[in-house]
């Protein structure tokens, strides 16, 4: 059956299915944001629809239909139309043409942000009545058409990862509701922060039922944190622990990443998933996770591991420094073996060594010839930092950061950015991402130096940097880093870097780099005690939580609540960036006396071992048992970094992966437990 005609109507129509006369404010106040409200038609099917006050501010919209056929057509949706020009805007996924849409698959914390320098509209699905329907809900944000959209689609994956609608979707006989919130706000504080208020909202309806309960996880966090290093030192020792001698120092790490063909039960040969290698940088930091492992093996007074920690440690000092700057990666040639007619990947063993960097990037793909990326020094200099003031008073670790500092000192420009990449042979600046919120690390690096030495070059080079982020990036949300454009997402690296998607009025935004601006933006706050820095470090954190799941989805099949996402164009949930967020979560919520942020930051560790194959996640070790059914006992504490990458789910394993990362996983969740213990007590978790 062919769509039929829309309905239009005006806000006081919709007003008059509540006669009360106390809605004439209510109707006032709808009138000043809101022009009309179009109601899709669903074949020839009556559309009941109804508008309830909740509170000041806070409407829900239902929109109901009960069909006596099957009908298709393609999807069925609720346009508001503003009555204002919004200048910001904001939506969990980049819908680029008309086409695209917001699939539930990234219904995380889902709302669309419409708002002007005077006015705020927010649309949040009333995730509810999601959970209950059979039916694939979708959003749509239509910047240049003054158009928010709320609707219902099957729909399909584009490319990686944006989603589009199906050419027909199948409404069947009988019920069906579609459900929404409207929130209206005229407030400064507000319009300056829009997340606040939506944040609030959903975590008091939805996220802090399953807080309370200890969700995402069924069993205390410490089991989890035995089986990673069981894993990882024991049961897949051979495959995962590496140690050799690097100028005359043994030194070790856990490999970059390992596969599922590494089991000890698995039944056919090992081909290793890419190079053996070591890395220390933004993602995958061997000097981060080897702290926990230092902190884990002081606790239980195991020598082995806390020596192990320590061979990491030396590992990231014998990297080599040119004019202060280092490389990020340590890896083996890898070689091509025949064995009965099939070719398996292998490394030729750590004899064949070599430094190089991050091949996620603009200007290469080969370790060898990848540039040095800033990011990636500051990150592993921060760690040297937090190793000598919290774990061991190796000035050797303090002096290699300093030597750095110095030499980055040179390179900020006349604004207060530090450039993006370097060339590995000139050390000269390259172009792309040269004033990018990657600039943010560095000055958290460079307070925490100045913290150590009492330098004020440091303390001047860092607020300076922090203005630039202020003036050029936070108020427009650029978040593009590395990641943004250059791993596995690369969908807009050729035409959207540094531009915005028109019909979104929003850029291509990761995660990482909103997380760097917040934790940069606190430590301006721990050093200057200026409120300035407070106000727009919560901001920036509340955009940050904007990828925090605050419900369980019935249609994702591993627990997922209280996990993030990674960028506004990837499909993630329950990514291991999560444990990276934690603390500084809860380091807000203490600053700021805010509940909410703890339970937040809280829920966001656990996440961090929902998806950890192990007996005490049931979910999860249904669906990893589901695509790899040798595994067992022997397995336990094998983790994916992240669920349902690829934009889909299912009931049968769908949306679980093939590696674990140790960096990016279960060392690097269990290094950010053992950090939280250590500053808070291990009783921190058990306290509501």
């Amino acid at each position: 059956m062919k769509n039929s005609k829309l309905l239009v109507l005006s806000v006081c129509s919709i007003f008059l299915f509540s006669c009360s006369m106390e809605n004439k404010d209510s109707k006032k106040l709808f009138n000043q944001f809101i022009k009309e409200i179009e109601i899709g038609q669903l074949g020839s099917a009556h559309v009941k629809h109804n508008i309830k006050k909740i509170s000041e501010g806070l409407f829900k919209v239902n929109v109901g239909v009960e069909l006596s056929e099957d009908i298709e057509q393609k999807g069925w949706a609720v346009k508001v139309h503003p009555n204002f020009k919004g200048t910001f805007h904001w939506a969990p996924h980049l819908t680029p043409t008309e086409q695209h849409i917001i699939s539930d698959h990234v219904f995380r914390a889902p709302a669309l942000i419409h708002s002007s320098s005077e006015k705020l509209i927010t649309i949040i699905p009333d995730l509810n009545v999601r959970a209950e329907s059979d039916y694939r809900w979708y959003m749509d944000l239509d910047a240049e058409q003054n158009c928010l959209i709320i609707g219902i689609s099957d729909y399909f994956v584009d490319d990686h990862v944006l989603f589009k609608k199906s050419d027909l979707t199948t409404f069947r006989e009988g019920k069906m509701e579609l459900s929404f919130y409207i929130m209206l706000d005229k407030d400064k504080d507000a319009v300056e922060n829009p997340w606040r208020r939506p944040l609030a909202f959903m975590w008091k309806k939805y996220g802090e039922i399953l807080a309370d309960k200890g969700e995402p996880l069924n069993a205390p966090i410490k089991p989890y944190i035995d089986h990673t290093y069981n894993w990882a030192f024991n049961t897949w020792k051979d495959a995962v622990w590496q140690e050799f001698k690097l100028n005359g120092k043994k030194v070790g790490a856990p490999a970059f990443i390992v596969n599922i063909t590494q089991s000890p039960n698995y039944p056919d040969l090992v081909d290793e998933r890419e190079m053996r290698s070591i890395w220390n940088q933004g993602w995958f930091n061997s000097l981060r996770s080897a702290q926990g492992l230092f902190r884990y093996g002081r606790k239980i007074q195991n020598e082995d591991l806390i020596e192990k920690a320590k061979m990491t440690k030396e590992l990231a000092l014998s990297f080599p420094q040119n004019e202060g700057f280092f490389p990020a990666v340590i890896a083996t040639e890898m070689e091509q073996v025949e064995i009965a007619g099939r070719k398996y990947n292998r490394s030729k063993g750590w004899d064949t060594y070599y430094f190089g960097n991050s091949n996620r990037n603009p200007y290469s793909d080969e370790l060898k010839d990848s540039p040095l990326h800033i990011l990636d020094m500051s990150c592993t200099s921060t760690f040297m930092l937090s190793w000598y003031e919290e774990l061991e008073r190796d000035e050797r670790l303090l002096h290699y950061a300093i030597n750095y500092a110095d030499n980055l000192l040179k390179l900020q420009d006349t604004q207060g950015f530090f450039p993006g990449w370097l060339d590995n042979k000139t050390l000269k600046p390259l172009p792309i991402l040269a004033k990018s919120p990657e600039t943010a690390k560095s000055i958290t690096f460079l307070l925490k130096l100045f913290n150590l030495t009492g330098e004020n070059r440091y303390k001047n080079a860092a607020l300076n940097a922090m203005k630039a982020l202020n003036d050029k990036i936070i108020p427009e949300g650029r978040w593009e880093d590395f990641e943004t454009y250059w791993s596995c997402s690369r969908w807009g690296s050729k035409e959207y870097v540094g531009k915005k998607i028109k019909r979104n009025n929003m850029f291509k935004q990761n995660s990482l780099s909103i997380y760097w601006t917040a934790e940069a933006l606190l430590s301006c706050y721990e050093i200057t005690k200026e409120e300035k820095y407070l106000l727009l470090g919560q901001r920036t954190l509340d955009e940050l939580l904007m990828n925090q799941a605050v419900w369980q989805p019935p249609y994702m099949y591993v627990n997922v609540f209280g996990g993030f996402g990674v960028m506004n164009a990837d499909g993630e949930w329950n990514d291991s960036r999560q444990a990276l967020f934690s603390e500084l979560i809860i380091k807000y919520g203490k600053i700021l006396n805010n509940e909410e942020y703890i339970q937040r930051g809280i829920a966001s560790l656990k996440a961090s071992f929902s998806m950890m194959y192990c007996a005490e996640n049931l979910k999860a070790k249904k669906q990893w048992e589901a695509v790899y059914p040798y595994f067992d006992e022997k397995d336990y504490g094998f983790m994916m970094e992240n669920y349902g990458h690829g934009g889909y789910a299912n009931k049968v394993g769908g949306g679980i992966g093939s590696f674990t990362i140790y960096d990016w996983g279960n060392g690097a969740a269990s290094e950010a437990y053992n950090r939280i213990v250590d500053h808070d007590g291990e009783e921190f978790f058990n306290v509501k």
